[in-house]
C-alpha cells in the first residue's frame, strides 16, 4: 500500500465518471473506448468528428497535465514486446466477444445498471485475478 493517493483516485474517478456522464447526456454515446475506436474502422458516416475528439482528448491528456507542472510515474514494462502485441491482440478479440470493454461495462454499464454489464464486469474481474494467480503462481512470471 506505499502508493495509496486516496485523494488523487478519487479527483480521477469523479473526472471519469463525469466525462462519461456528460458523453451519455450530451451525445447519448456510452463512453466505450473499444466500441468509440471500433466505430473508426470503418467509419461510421456521421461519427467520425467526436470519436476522434474523444480519443485525441484522450492522447493529449498526459501531455497537457505535464504542461501544466504535473509529474507521470516511470513506464516499466514487465513484458516482452511479442507478448505484450499477443495480449493486445487477445483484449481486442474479448472486447469483440464481449460486446464491450472495461470502461463501457464497468463505468458506465454499471452506472446505468445494465445487468449484462454486471455480469460482463464480474467476469473480467474474475479473469483478472484467475490470470495474475496462474502467472505469479504457476508459471512464474
Amino acid at each position: 500500500m506505499e502508493n495509496f493517493t486516496p485523494v488523487s483516485a478519487l479527483f480521477g474517478g469523479l473526472m471519469i465518471g463525469a466525462s462519461a456522464a456528460l458523453l451519455l447526456v450530451l451525445n447519448g454515446r456510452v463512453a466505450g473506448i473499444s466500441g468509440i475506436l471500433g466505430g473508426l474502422i470503418p467509419p461510421e458516416r456521421g461519427k467520425v468528428g467526436w470519436r476522434l475528439a474523444f480519443l485525441a482528448g484522450m492522447l493529449v491528456a498526459a501531455p497537457i497535465y505535464v504542461i501544466a507542472g504535473g509529474t507521470l510515474p516511470p513506464v516499466r514494462l514487465g513484458a516482452s514486446l511479442p507478448l505484450l502485441i499477443v495480449a493486445g491482440l487477445i483484449v481486442g478479440f474479448g472486447t469483440r466477444l464481449g460486446a464491450g470493454c472495461t470502461s463501457g461495462h464497468g463505468v458506465c454499464g454499471i452506472g446505468r445498471g445494465s445487468p449484462r454489464s454486471i455480469v460482463a464486469t464480474l467476469v473480467f474481474m474474475a479473469t483478472a485475478v484467475a490470470t495474475v494467480f496462474f502467472s505469479r503462481h504457476v508459471i512464474g512470471m
